[in-house]
């Protein structure tokens, strides 16, 4: 039989981790290879690309909408577990899990419509089934919005990775992250970790010039994505910019700002200070390619009225 869509998917997926021990991606999908009597010729088949098996692609998008809807739990890396509500969704048959049930769950909706307030889902390989698009939609917004939730699910999988890592990496991908930016240009070690004890808040430096006359101090904690950063923890940080006599900071971390901890911010002038959160750090990771790498490109193309209209052409 020919591979079921990805959403076809969500019912094996679970029932393969039902017995709420951790698997492993290898055995689930061995589980829904046996319970979907999939063949030789179907775990052959590539998406379009021909970068990966069409299996490895819809599996993966089931496993990322299930663990949006809070259905799956992962703990480590590629081990998944069930929660409490993907039992119930197990146990309310026969109830077909699809996109539909999904949606009863904030944090998918969250997800689903992360984009703008009217985001549907698609999957990005033609054979999966299709939230209706509205008539509104031409193929290229269609190709865009497909684009967006790729980014999307891509970033919440950079999160996981940062989350599997020690602080010390993170501080480290911080100031690589800045360097990716410009920051610092050709300038030979313009950027350092200093985070240690006795740091005085300050985790790292990056160098403008190179005599160091302008320097950015950074502050980066991989906090639960989850924690919410007060103004006391950014005045904690603006009050070591003082100590160094800093001009410019960057508070860069996993989790999120609070209102008051952005509004202290713009108010203060001792120093300029720039928040970064959670969102915008893996956002930042994938425009400046680091962290991530390129598997395929696609360009769209118009006619060129130009070359028609060129009498020389003729």
């Amino acid at each position: 039989m020919a591979i079921p869509a990805y959403d076809d998917l969500y019912n094996p997926f679970l029932e393969s981790i039902k017995d709420s021990q951790p698997h492993s991606m290898k055995e689930i999908k061995g589980y829904i290879i046996k319970s979907r009597k999939l063949s030789e010729s179907d775990l052959e088949e590539m998406t379009p690309s021909g970068k990966v098996t069409l299996l490895a692609n819809r599996v993966g998008w089931c496993c990322t909408y299930l663990k949006k809807a809070g259905l799956i739990a992962s703990g480590k890396r590629g081990i998944y577990n069930i929660t409490v509500s993907g039992l119930k969704a197990l146990a309310e048959k026969p109830v077909q899990i699809d996109n539909e049930y999904l949606m009863q769950f904030e944090s998918f909706q969250k997800f689903v419509h992360s984009n703008s307030n009217n985001k549907l889902e698609s999957d990005i390989v033609p054979t999966a089934k299709l939230v209706p698009l509205p008539f509104s939609d031409t193929p290229q917004d269609a190709f865009e919005r497909a684009y967006e939730q790729i980014n999307n699910k891509l970033a919440d999988d950079i999160m996981d990775e940062i989350m599997q890592q020690s602080s010390e990496f993170f501080e480290e991908t911080v100031v690589q992250l800045l360097q990716s930016m410009g920051y610092g240009g050709s300038i030979d070690n313009s950027g350092m970790v200093v985070g240690k004890s006795g740091d005085e808040g300050i985790d790292g430096i990056v160098k403008e010039d190179k005599l160091g006359f302008n320097v950015i101090y950074i502050q980066a904690k991989r906090w639960n994505p989850d924690v919410i950063v007060g103004r006391p923890e950014v005045q904690k940080f603006v009050g070591a910019l003082s100590g160094q006599g800093a001009s410019k900071g960057l508070f860069i971390t996993t989790a999120r700002f609070s209102k008051d901890a952005k509004d202290y911010v713009s108010k203060q002038h001792t120093a300029k200070v720039i928040l970064v959160d959670g969102e915008m750090l893996t956002k930042l990771m994938i425009d400046y390619n680091l962290g991530v790498s390129p598997i395929e490109t696609y360009q769209l193309k118009r006619v060129d009225t130009d070359f028609f209209s060129n009498e020389d052409n003729a």
